[in-house]
């Protein structure tokens, strides 16, 4: 079997400029609340505050307090590291034990 080898130079076309690009991006790290279990608030007073800090239905909100009951924590709102402060914040506000983390 005989192997060729090619030599080629490529020159650039005369009067094509290239478009300068100016790309803006940014990476925002995804921060999570999670929510701990307690003996002191009942389901519904939990319900209730996971509804004003997340803005999320009774459905989810009742399947978040029952995956905190049932296995002591649950992850209930991810985003931006300052839309998870005000998240933890509100619930914190009846004194429920929560973590921001990435």
């Amino acid at each position: 079997m005989k192997i060729t080898k090619f030599n080629f130079e490529l020159e650039k076309p005369e009067n094509i400029s290239l478009p300068e690009i100016d790309i803006e991006f940014s990476v925002e790290t995804q921060y999570h609340v999670l929510l701990f279990n307690d003996d002191y608030h009942s389901f519904e007073e939990v319900i209730a505050q996971l509804i004003k800090a997340t803005d999320c239905t009774f459905e989810k909100a009742r399947g978040f307090a029952f995956e905190v009951h049932v296995k002591g924590k649950a992850l209930v709102f991810s985003g931006s590291l300052s839309k998870c402060l005000l998240v933890s914040s509100v619930l914190e506000e009846i004194a429920l034990h929560t973590q921001v983390s990435t």
